[in-house]
């Protein structure tokens, strides 16, 4: 059974195929390769709420919908055929007094969402959580980010490093000068010393330190990467062999330069040159 491991789309398709089919946690784990109480927990913490009723009837999850007299709630009410059965209409459950929440009791028990069950579009307006893989991947991924993002220490302990960095930064003390002598004080890196001046929370800032103003940020060169998948079919022995099939289509060379952008005339020096050959087919009528 493979451990630490984390969850991928596909997984997370195939475990919202086995919830519509109405498979048990165990089975779907036994599936995966993951532990039963990882899939509970997987649907657990991505449940989507869905406030929607079903084929022909709108929301209502009153307790008191099926036996409701309630009737002119709205004043102006803009569902004339609704008038004398408020418990039909979208807006009664937030401005009835009696109004009720009934909340459905399958919910509480696994597989804790509607994915399998047959009432979700034919007869159930109540409040319906369901697990959609898409939605499950965003949270996912939002969270990854979340997690390795800050810092990774107290309130307290940023308050213990900044009585001790700011005095002595104020005093044209470097930061390795400062890490060197209180090595028995000090509990986290270097660079994280200087992210924590970077985002201002210590009494000391940047332009205490000499060197660090001297310093340009380093610039991070992008890289573009293409997509291997997109040359499938497009390649120049793939352009010969469509020439051969098709010797009687005309052909046209083009060649399309392109300069540096927002740059200077002399960006010439730098221009990319690529050659596109194409062929032109009669078009269909």
């Amino acid at each position: 059974m493979a451990k630490n491991k984390h969850l991928t789309l596909e997984e997370r398709r195939t475990l919202a195929d086995r919830l519509k089919e109405k498979e048990s946690f165990k089975s779907i784990g036994n599936e995966l390769g993951k532990d039963c109480t990882t899939i509970a927990k997987e649907v657990k913490n991505h449940i989507t709420i869905s406030q929607v009723g079903c084929t022909g009837k709108v929301y209502n999850n009153c307790k008191h919908r099926f036996h409701c007299d309630e009737s002119r709630l709205c004043d102006d009410c803009t569902y004339p055929r609704m008038i004398n059965r408020c418990r039909s209409c979208n807006k009664c459950n937030s401005i009835c007094e009696k109004y009720a929440p009934d909340p459905c009791p399958k919910l509480d028990k696994p597989p804790y969402v509607c994915n399998g069950c047959s009432k979700k579009h034919n007869q159930c307006t109540l409040q319906k959580h369901l697990y959609i893989p898409k939605t499950a991947q965003k949270e996912y991924e939002l969270s990854l980010h979340e997690s390795r993002t800050g810092i990774g220490i107290t309130e307290d302990e940023v308050k213990q490093l900044n009585a001790l960095f700011s005095p002595l930064l104020r005093q044209k003390q470097s930061i390795h000068h400062i890490c060197a002598n209180h090595h028995d004080s000090v509990m986290v890196s270097e660079s994280t010393i200087y992210r924590l001046v970077d985002y201002n929370l210590f009494d000391a800032r940047n332009m205490d330190m000499p060197r660090k103003v001297r310093y340009a940020p380093r610039k991070k060169k992008k890289i573009f990467k293409v997509d291997k998948t997109c040359r499938i079919g497009r390649t120049y022995e793939d352009y010969r062999i469509y020439r051969e099939k098709h010797p009687d289509l005309p052909v046209t060379q083009m060649d399309s330069v392109e300069g540096k952008k927002g740059g200077e005339s002399t960006a010439y020096h730098s221009l990319c040159k690529s050659r596109m050959y194409a062929c032109i087919s009669p078009r269909r009528k």
